[in-house]
């Protein structure tokens, strides 16, 4: 799946909070769209999300953590399977590539 981050942040709408960037990313990419963990950051909760992009690779990287093997990463494909999407408690979003 091709991710065209400027795209994205041309026609993302402006949010007033967590829910409403939450759905319209959940939208826009389905079952590819999920929650991976949140944190709270001065006060502001802080929400983190993985748009998966090539779901095979991605799935071997997070069957990994599950493992009690030690695993090396040696291909950046695993970190291209996935972009981060950070979402915050009043709608805020940062997208890494």
């Amino acid at each position: 799946m091709n991710i065209d981050i400027p795209s994205i942040y041309e026609n993302m709408p402006d949010f007033s909070n967590h829910m409403e960037a939450r759905e319209w990313f959940k939208s826009e990419f389905q079952d590819r769209f999920f929650l991976r963990t949140h944190s709270d950051n001065d006060g502001k909760m802080t929400y983190y999300y993985h748009i998966v992009k090539d779901p095979e690779t991605y799935q071997r990287y997070m069957e990994s953590f599950a493992s009690n093997e030690k695993h090396d990463i040696t291909e950046m494909s695993t970190f291209e399977s996935y972009t981060t999407v950070e979402i915050s408690e009043d709608g805020d979003v940062n997208i890494t590539l």
